[in-house]
């Protein structure tokens, strides 16, 4: 009758089960929680709050016993530095301003009087031994001999120097060699133009080249020594043959 009784009635027998896993739970989550921390505790813990508060009165109390013994050695140290000052200026007041420093004088024994040495007589032969040393005679050869060598040096200078090849500037030009018409005959104008012979000149290669009308113009290379021919003088040379060419014009000039 009693089983079939409870049967009926709303009881939660398993209820602590269901706690003990929800406060699991939530340690898992967030951590124990405070009444399980203070169960936990035991005897020998500290006394919550009023135990920290202690601590903290014994910590200032230590702190302030070192203070002052820290006060009573730094005036311990500033008294000892007044001494000190005290007495430095005392020693300054007592001592001179100027003191007069004597000179170190190292005691020499007195010395015995030398008697002057005696002058001897120079015999005749020793007078004529002492005029044949000619002091200055080597200066005067070993000067003429520097000179003798500073001359042959310069010399074998002059002539290594002269046998050097100077290096002569010569320059490359390109002319353009102009006939008067169609009807010029171009094998007689290049002719003429390499007729011109002057030291320092060589013809290099040439081509005509058309202008237009059917006239062609001659194009001729050459290379020059600058300090023997110029421009000028080569197109003068060339301007003579005045049956053939018309005009000279320089198309290029290089330097060599």
């Amino acid at each position: 009758m009693a089983t079939n009784f409870l049967v009926h009635e709303k009881i939660w027998f398993d209820k602590f089960k269901y706690d003990d896993a929800e406060r699991k739970f939530y340690e898992q989550m967030n951590g124990p929680v405070a009444g399980a921390s203070c169960q936990s505790s035991g005897p020998g813990a500290s006394s919550g709050p009023g135990g920290d508060h202690s601590e903290l009165v014994v910590r200032i109390a230590n702190l302030e016993v070192e203070n002052q013994n820290l006060r009573s050695v730094v005036q311990d140290l500033q008294q000892a530095i007044s001494r000190l000052e005290a007495r430095l200026n005392s020693l300054e007041k007592s001592s001179p301003i100027h003191r007069a420093i004597a000179p170190q004088t190292q005691h020499v024994s007195p010395m015995r009087q030398m008697e002057p040495p005696t002058k001897k007589m120079a015999t005749p032969a020793e007078d004529d031994e002492d005029n044949d040393i000619d002091l200055f005679g080597s200066d005067e050869e070993e000067d003429k001999e520097a000179a003798r060598l500073r001359e042959e040096r310069l010399k074998q200078y002059a002539e290594k120097k002269a046998k050097k090849p100077s290096l002569v500037a010569k320059s490359s030009i390109l002319l353009d060699v102009k006939p008067w018409d169609d009807e010029t005959d171009m094998a007689k104008l290049e002719a003429c133009v390499r007729s011109v012979q002057l030291d320092g000149l060589l013809w290099g290669g040439s081509k005509l080249v058309p202008v237009g009308y059917g006239i062609r113009k001659l194009q001729i290379q050459c290379v020059v020594e600058d300090d023997k021919v110029g421009t000028d003088l080569l197109e003068e040379e060339i301007t003579k043959f005045e049956e053939h060419v018309q005009s000279v014009d320089i198309a290029a000039f290089n330097k060599i």
